[in-house]
């Protein structure tokens, strides 16, 4: 039999927590507007015009330690309304929750970190529990799975460029040289990254015939290089996609794979899996 402390988490579990009732989903909408109406307080507090106003100054503090204050009422909440506090604190929402309230903390004793409670938005990650679109975080987990699944082959394709930008760097610092604007080959490698990512700044160009023969090649390399990352995911993303999309079980009756996820009985014999 349930105690009077458990039905009060369990009703505050419900609110906090889940939104299938009509008490938690308004409570979820309504922390999702204190959420987006903070992020705005706060760019709009960094805007030097505004900030230096008499009226809005002060008034910008005022929103944000009343943004602070609820936000850290309802970190209270769920740290309340579950189980195991711990767990829930050190879990992705956890820390983000936390991280939301920490800077107003921070910027009582250090000063330049009240900006950083930008990072707010990232509770808006909410949004796809709240409105049920689980179409949108499944996709979110097959590419999760995806790129975990290739990482061992991007590992290999940045060591690559690595090298690559390296050897580019020092071969336009032997043929350019100081004189034109290559000053070290630290410096030749900034140039070969933001040349071989086609971004090109412009702030340090080639001068002589052989640097922009290199240059050219870099450049037309960066295309085939752009690809090949996108290409790696891909595969996998398939891979990833064609197994969970299908029961990896075999019908013990038959012996016959290839079931939907949430199949009972086999559709080729009708035998239970």
């Amino acid at each position: 039999m349930q105690t009077r402390w458990q039905r009060i988490r369990h009703r505050l579990h419900n609110i906090v927590f889940e939104s299938d009732t009509w008490a938690g989903r308004a409570f979820d909408v309504t922390l999702l507007i204190l959420i987006v109406l903070s992020v705005v307080t706060v760019m709009l507090e960094s805007v030097p015009s505004l900030a230096r106003d008499r009226n809005m100054g002060p008034a910008f503090h005022l929103f944000e330690w009343a943004f602070t204050l609820l936000f850290t009422v309802e970190f209270i909440l769920r740290l309340v309304a579950v189980r195991n506090p711990l767990r829930y604190l050190f879990s992705f929402f956890g820390l983000v929750d936390f991280l939301a309230i920490l800077p107003a903390y921070l910027s009582l004793f250090l000063v330049g970190h009240h900006e950083l409670a930008v990072i707010r938005i990232l509770r808006l990650l909410r949004i796809f529990r709240i409105l049920k679109l689980h179409e949108y975080t499944t996709a979110a987990s097959l590419l999760a799975d995806s790129l975990r699944e290739s990482r061992a082959k991007i590992t290999v394709f940045f060591v690559a460029i690595f090298t690559l930008v390296i050897t580019l760097g020092a071969m336009m610092y032997v043929v350019e040289g100081r004189t034109n604007g290559f000053e070290s080959i630290p410096v030749s490698i900034y140039w070969a990254i933001i040349t071989i990512t086609t971004v090109g700044y412009g702030d340090i160009v080639p001068i002589t015939p052989m640097g922009k023969l290199i240059a050219s090649l870099t450049m037309m390399l960066g295309y085939v290089i752009i690809a090949v990352p996108t290409g790696i995911v891909a595969v996998s993303l398939t891979g990833v996609t064609n197994r969970r999309g299908l029961n990896p079980q075999a019908c013990p009756n038959c012996g016959r794979q290839g079931h939907e996820p949430d199949a009972v009985y086999c559709k080729y014999c009708g035998h239970k899996l």
